[in-house]
């Protein structure tokens, strides 16, 4: 029973979501404007396939049917389901960014983490030839895993939090090939009065300034070497192991996501709704678990 009533409250969520600001995503300028199975319908099936561990559309949609056939009686061929998901990639994304913008973050703490991770469409064999989703995605490098891959980043910035993970405050889908350092740019304009902790990617003095002196923003990367130079001072090398210590809860925060989502893994997505929407329904899942609320 107190599975059946999550399910009740994922629904309820979504549609009070829906009926707020969603609606106007997903208008239709057709004859079928009201569509018998409704939009909240489809996407709470497609998060609570998610929750079940169901990570495909297909075996969401299977799921559903089986199990809760008579919770959605309008439930229409597989086809159209899955149609539908991809038509819905806009309103998914205004969702996560709701359910982001819901989560608790405490004013008070200024300590905050930026990293990314990939989400590979084409592994690296095929990372040269793949042609899926090409509005968004295409070849990039990822530095963690060592390898090429096409598809698509995504960045996140969280606020630390005690002995636990960061929580997610902003995450941002560039392609695959972005580097870091614009991104981390892009996604802290219009921020205030925290410390970021990052990698050696986000190293940029001449930013770095500027953001402290505008915005009181304090960057801390670990310590380059010099050209030339073999090892690091000891008072650098200290420094540099306290600041990938602090920023060692982003990256477990990001196989938490993948652990519980498998967002990493879009082999099978074919165009750039698919892939849009695939994206943002994890993070809406996430922040879902993040807020108590599955």
């Amino acid at each position: 029973m107190e599975k059946e009533l999550k399910l009740i409250k994922l629904y309820c969520t979504i549609c009070h979501h829906y009926n707020n600001r969603l609606v106007a995503t997903a208008q239709r300028l057709s004859n079928n404007f009201c569509p018998k199975f409704s939009d909240e319908e489809c996407i709470t099936i497609y998060i609570w396939g998610i929750y079940n561990q169901k990570f495909t559309v297909r075996s969401a949609y299977e799921f559903a049917k089986e199990y809760y056939g008579e919770w959605f009686p309008n439930l229409p061929e597989y086809k159209s389901f899955n149609k539908r998901t991809c038509y819905l990639s806009e309103t998914l994304k205004v969702l996560s960014d709701i359910l982001l913008s819901e989560l608790e973050i405490n004013p008070e703490v200024r300590t905050h983490l930026i990293d990314s991770m990939p989400i590979i469409v084409a592994n690296s064999k095929r990372s040269g030839s793949a042609k899926s989703a090409s509005e968004i995605c295409n070849k990039g490098y990822c530095d963690s895993k060592k390898m090429y891959y096409y598809g698509v980043k995504l960045h996140s910035l969280g606020q630390s939090k005690y002995k636990t993970l960061p929580i997610p405050k902003v995450m941002y889908v560039t392609p695959a090939s972005v580097n870091d350092l614009p991104a981390g740019k892009y996604i802290l304009d219009g921020m205030r009065n925290i410390d970021v902790y990052c990698d050696k990617m986000y190293k940029d003095n001449a930013w770095e300034a500027k953001i402290l002196e505008e915005n009181d923003i304090t960057i801390f990367t670990p310590v380059k070497l010099n050209k030339g130079q073999e090892r690091l001072e000891s008072a650098d090398n200290m420094f540099s192991q306290a600041v990938s210590r602090v920023r060692q809860t982003i990256e477990s925060f990001f196989n938490w996501l993948q652990e519980i989502t498998q967002i990493e893994k879009a082999s099978k997505i074919r165009s750039a709704n698919g892939l849009e929407s695939f994206i943002f329904v994890r993070i809406a899942f996430a922040c879902l678990v993040i807020g108590n609320i599955l």
